[in-house]
């Protein structure tokens, strides 16, 4: 076992469970509003901003199904299900995550807020691959749909432009196709600009504790989401940071390094919920992080205790966080 393994493990037992503080930046006021699910399994759900839908507050990342077998899928899914998850991301860019998520999900899909995404930037191309996933999904709808890792003011500029992306969105609301319409993105300036020029309904975002602390992302943008008052779904909340050389290959679908135990995942989890607005964090790419998410989220979202936030403040210092503050 090497030397940052076991520092990590202390790092765990140092932060304990003492103390009911609120933690300076994950604010109580995310906690409010959850409702504990009686019939469907232990994952609670939140309003989504002022929409009229209520989310699980663990989201079910489609590459959790993407490269498995249909029998697999078949059950991860029915198991979140019977734990409560309702919401459910995916995007064409997973592989085959939505030839394996459409069969999974059809037998509950009415009882599912489902999400895709596109990384098409223009008109035609982005309402082709609509229909393509529509198909897929085995839908004649999706609750949510969103333009995926806009990166650059140049993905601004396509996607608002004429001949741009929007107007299928526009075009597919207006004919019943999707409800609402949101993007995902990795960068803050972009998604800033993005915001500035679309009324948008949800924004999926990287709120992370070692982004947060030491790339100093995150801030800005979540502060503009709750002004214009947008669903706020958060990525990366069962991230650690960077890959590198010795992270453990448990996860090969992760791009990045996660979390490596329960206790982790439970810690991350509770930070990026307790972020104001904040309704629902997408779990990473393997079922077993899914299914971690999901005993946390039944078990404590307390705020973290100002012990815990220290500890994690000096975690993030040791760690190489994903996305950094331009």
């Amino acid at each position: 076992m090497g030397k940052r393994r076991m520092g990590r493990r202390a790092f765990l037992r140092g932060i304990g469970t003492a103390g009911v503080a609120a933690a300076a930046g994950a604010s109580a006021a995310g906690c409010d509003a959850v409702q504990r699910l009686t019939g469907l399994g232990r994952v609670p759900r939140r309003e989504l901003a002022n929409l009229g839908d209520k989310l699980s507050v663990v989201g079910f990342g489609g590459i959790v199904v993407m490269d498995e077998t249909q029998e697999d899928a078949n059950a991860w899914v029915a198991q979140a299900v019977e734990r409560g998850v309702n919401y459910f991301d995916v995007a064409p860019a997973y592989g085959n995550a939505e030839e394996r998520l459409g069969p999974a999900l059809e037998p509950y899909r009415h009882e599912a807020f489902l999400a895709c995404k596109t990384a098409q930037r223009y008109r035609q191309a982005a309402w082709d691959e609509l229909q393509r996933s529509l198909e897929r999904l085995r839908t004649d709808y999706l609750d949510l749909y969103q333009f995926h890792a806009v990166t650059t003011l140049a993905d601004v500029d396509r996607i608002t432009g004429k001949g741009g992306a929007l107007e299928a969105f526009l075009e597919a609301r207006d004919a019943g196709l999707i409800r609402y319409i949101g993007f995902s993105a990795h960068n803050e300036v972009a998604a800033l600009e993005l915001m500035d020029r679309v009324p948008f309904d949800t924004i999926l975002y990287p709120l992370q504790w070692a982004c947060w602390y030491r790339g100093r992302f995150g801030q800005q943008v979540l502060a503009k989401a709750r002004e214009q008052g947008l669903g706020i779904l958060a990525l990366k909340a069962l991230a650690r940071g960077q890959k590198t050389a010795d992270s453990a290959q448990r996860f090969p679908k992760c791009w990045y390094e996660p979390v490596a135990t329960p206790e982790e995942a439970a810690l991350g989890l509770r930070w990026t919920l307790a972020l104001e607005g904040v309704t629902s964090a997408v779990s990473p790419s393997h079922a077993e992080l899914l299914f971690w998410a999901c005993d946390a989220a039944g078990d404590d979202l307390s705020p973290l205790t100002e012990e815990e936030v220290a500890a994690l403040q000096a975690e993030a210092e040791r760690v190489n966080p994903l996305f950094t503050a331009v």
